[in-house]
């Protein structure tokens, strides 16, 4: 049985691979046995050190992710450094907070742009490489609480979250036939850079902790087994569902 969770050999690209939610993938892709591409727009060297204490294998491409012309550079870099590719975890994102009369028409798509578009752009161009190669892949796209609910002061995260879980349906409409498998991971509230701002607020953090009924915020290591498990054989035959990993907070 722990040879349907074992990444042995396979090459997985992780986006945001520097910090979070990210570096925890990386970190946990490595250690079940995976060659990874961490891709980010700034150095991964924290990760790569991570790594590298249990000589795990990782190598870092920077790539400015707002822009979808970055999409043949990350999969070029993967084919340069191993030669093929397996497994692609859509899961930097960028989030703005203002109120919603507020936001302007640039923060509305550098949100947008990173979220959603190249979320989709890159899992295209990793399909096609599936499907030229005639083996099977594996896409886990992050998506969050706000796929669900509607959040405040965060219009355009929780619209392209949204999309998100949508496009994870669409795709895999299209691609389980291929023997590419679609999957999201919904990550509830987490203790990241992007959640920093409302972790200082006593009053915010203490009503999110009043609602989550394992009574904690998750961390990067709460979101490893959800990534394994979607990467793994042992889901060959889940296709179009995303996981919350949450702590309970959508029982409430």
């Amino acid at each position: 049985m722990e040879n349907m969770f074992s990444l042995k050999g396979k090459v997985a690209i992780v986006t945001g691979a520097n910090t979070g939610l990210g570096q925890g993938i990386c970190v946990a892709y490595a250690k079940m046995g995976a060659k990874v591409l961490g891709v980010a727009r700034r150095s991964c060297d924290e990760t790569a050190k991570i790594i590298k204490e249990f000589n795990g294998e990782f190598f870092e491409y920077i790539a400015d992710l707002s822009d979808v012309a970055c999409v043949d550079g990350v999969m070029q870099a993967a084919y340069d450094k191993y030669g093929t590719v397996d497994i692609l975890v859509n899961n930097a994102g960028v989030i703005k907070r203002a109120d919603a009369l507020d936001v302007s028409v640039d923060d509305w798509d550098s949100v947008i742009n990173v979220n959603q578009k190249t979320v989709f752009f890159l899992s295209q161009a990793f399909a096609k490489e599936i499907v030229r190669q005639k083996k099977k892949g594996k896409i886990i796209n992050i998506c969050s609480m706000l796929s669900y609910q509607g959040g405040i002061r965060v219009p355009a995260y929780c619209a392209s979250k949204s999309a998100v879980i949508g496009l994870t349906r669409a795709l895999c409409n299209e691609w389980a036939s291929k023997n590419i498998n679609v999957n999201g991971i919904a990550p509830g509230y987490m203790e990241t850079n992007n959640t920093k701002q409302i972790r200082e607020d006593q009053d915010r953090n203490d009503a999110i902790l009043d609602r989550i009924p394992q009574g904690r915020w998750g961390t990067p290591k709460d979101i490893a087994g959800a990534a394994i498990f979607l990467a793994s054989e042992a889901s060959d035959y889940i296709n179009g569902f995303t996981i919350a990993v949450d702590g309970g907070w959508l029982a409430r």
